[in-house]
């Protein structure tokens, strides 16, 4: 039997193993006050994702505020001023809405395509079951086995790309105590040489029990076989996709032009309200 943990009521597991807060059932139907409870909620929110990098910022711009008013010369000021008024027509100069909308477009289409990736073992299980036959002792271990490995491979993907999951199976000792391997299939595993993630391992074992299962005559030949296979095909590339969206990140270039725009000391420096207006200079003037 194979262990698990409940998670807590109103949460899933996403691609990456971390859970999502669900808020459906909050807006199934039209109330006064939905939409405004559904706003302050802390759980998964705007608020809860970016509230240090907020504090950061107020902190930022109230420590320049104070220097600012309270402990510079006159000269330094002025300096200051051009220094605020230049990060200010800087920042006009980025357009910030156009590159944050792409990047964010960009990362949330990103990983509800990592959603879609995770394979789902159900449709796989279905065509063993049809196919596989057998009541006896022999042929239902035949087809629990098959669909073990299955569920190995996934696992052992997940184990590479989502911390909790690692978490959960530090080790695959740990796979052999929670049963989704046996301690002769861990030394095999273990055994196998590869510079790669070896998720596709189980797949293999996958096709010896269905040639197994095709010499036993509880699979036939043609059809039911090319179908199985394909069915497995379809399970194993998804898992090398999900594996492949780990393995390939976002390029720093899309990343790291987003940083420079929203540093608290830029837009600290360009927001701050200054005494008196000072003319804008540029770059050589400054």
């Amino acid at each position: 039997m194979l262990n698990s943990r409940r998670l807590p009521e109103g949460a899933s597991l996403d691609a990456g193993g971390v859970m999502t807060i669900a808020y459906q059932a909050d807006v199934s139907t039209s109330t006064l006050l939905g939409f405004w409870k559904l706003v302050a909620r802390w759980r998964g929110s705007v608020y809860k994702l970016i509230y240090k990098e907020m504090l950061v910022y107020g902190a930022a711009f109230t420590a320049i505020a104070i220097c600012y008013r309270r402990f510079l010369t006159a000269d330094q000021r002025q300096l200051f001023e051009q220094l605020a008024l230049y990060s200010d027509r800087a920042l006009e100069h980025i357009p910030l809405s156009f590159v944050l909308g792409f990047y964010v477009s960009f990362v949330a289409g990103r990983w509800w395509d990592q959603f879609t990736s995770i394979p789902w073992p159900d449709r796989l299980a279905h065509v063993v079951l049809a196919y596989v036959s057998g009541g006896d002792e022999n042929g239902r271990l035949l087809r629990r086995t098959m669909m073990r490995y299955a569920n190995l491979s996934l696992v052992l993907v997940l184990k590479s790309v989502s911390g909790s999951v690692k978490k959960r199976f530090p080790s695959t000792q740990h796979l052999v105590e929670a049963g989704f391997m046996t301690a002769a299939e861990r030394s095999l595993y273990e055994a196998t040489p590869s510079r790669t993630n070896r998720h596709w391992l189980p797949s293999v074992w996958f096709v010896n029990l269905a040639n197994v299962a095709v010499q036993q005559g509880r699979l036939l030949p043609g059809p039911p076989v090319k179908h199985l296979l394909e069915e497995l095909n379809q399970f194993r590339a998804k898992c090398s996709l999900l594996w492949c969206y780990d393995w390939v990140t976002v390029p720093l270039v899309y990343t790291q032009p987003q940083q420079p725009g929203f540093e608290p000391a830029t837009c600290g420096s360009a927001a701050e309200y200054l005494s008196h207006y000072t003319t804008a200079v540029g770059p050589a003037e400054l």
